[in-house]
């Protein structure tokens, strides 16, 4: 191998994302520039696989691991870049594509090659939840909101939120915590949010009645869905978040069971990314923003509740383990 070029891996998991992976291999051997890069292409063979692939690739000081999947696959190779001096480049093709959307690193393959030859890199931030790295959002009472079922939301839950500055409670469907702006699909839960802060944006959403939701979904959608009457909105380094019982939250659009105690915190300067040159203007309007993010709620919705019946069946497996003790 010519010593003057970089290596990239490129991990693509044949499973998950909205394009046809074939298509983005064809671009990539016609694209990258071969002359500045080495490249080599690895499928994921199962769950979490991506997690080890982008954990060996950094141990072998790669140039960069390249995601080409959804938001998923990014978080599970991104976790394993943290602190390495291996970049995480990205070639959206999720559902969602949150961190992609808020790097405005182009949704299509073509330009999202260009970005990777440009090979700009900074360095941002990143989160925990009780310890697991997510990277846009994370936070409890995502289900109802990501698909706009407002009115069906249940009952508001009382959560015990306590940060360095002190402790509140509020009576809320949903506290979301933001590292980066978006769930995906351009819809801003936490509009103002920034990669290089070091600081989470926690949005709170009130109890609300059927009058607001349109509102509400406008402002998703128009970047100030933080101006809304319902919404509470702050910023911390770290946040606990107490609730009664044990139930689901998520992270990066991934649901895990966890107990009444939620830590989150924020690492400052911890990932390498591949970054556009120069950001792009986001020139579509609010109504196209909201048709791409209901284009996208099937797929989402049902891989939530797919996992969330997976977590679930292993739930009661375990309490009745534990009943015949």
């Amino acid at each position: 191998m010519d010593e003057e070029k970089k290596k990239i891996s490129f991990i693509i998991n044949p499973k998950s994302g909205t394009q046809c992976k074939e298509q983005i291999l064809h671009l990539l051997d016609e694209k990258l520039d071969k002359a500045k890069y080495v490249q080599e292409v690895i499928y994921t063979e199962y769950a979490g696989h991506a997690v080890e692939i982008a954990a060996q690739k950094a141990k072998e000081n790669v140039h960069a691991v390249v995601a080409i999947g959804g938001d998923g696959t990014i978080n599970e190779i991104a976790r394993s870049l943290v602190h390495t001096k291996t970049a995480l480049g990205i070639i959206p093709c999720g559902s969602g594509n949150g961190l992609a959307r808020h790097l405005q690193i182009s949704m299509e393959p073509k330009k999202a090659i260009e970005i990777i030859n440009e090979g700009i890199i900074d360095v941002i931030d990143y989160g925990k939840i009780n310890e697991v790295p997510f990277f846009c959002t994370c936070g409890v009472g995502f289900d109802a909101f990501v698909s706009l079922k407002f009115a069906k939301a249940g009952r508001p839950e009382t959560y015990e939120l306590e940060t360095e500055d002190g402790t509140l409670k509020y009576k809320a469907f949903l506290i979301a915590c933001g590292n980066a702006s978006q769930y995906g699909n351009n819809a801003y839960i936490a509009p103002q949010a920034m990669l290089t802060d070091g600081l989470l944006d926690v949005t709170i959403l009130e109890p609300f009645t059927v009058l607001d939701v349109p509102s509400m979904s406008f402002q998703l959608f128009n970047k100030t869905i933080d101006q809304n009457s319902r919404i509470k909105t702050f910023r911390c380094q770290t946040l606990r978040i107490h609730r009664t019982k044990p139930g689901v939250v998520h992270f990066d659009g991934d649901p895990m069971m966890m107990g009444e105690n939620i830590d989150v915190k924020v690492i400052k300067e911890g990932l390498q990314v591949i970054i556009p040159r120069y950001a792009e203007k986001d020139s579509s309007n609010v109504l196209q923003r909201a048709q791409d993010y209901i284009n996208g709620l099937k797929q989402i919705n049902e891989e939530i509740v797919h996992k969330n019946k997976m977590i679930l069946d292993k739930s009661k497996e375990q309490i009745k383990k534990l009943t015949k003790i």
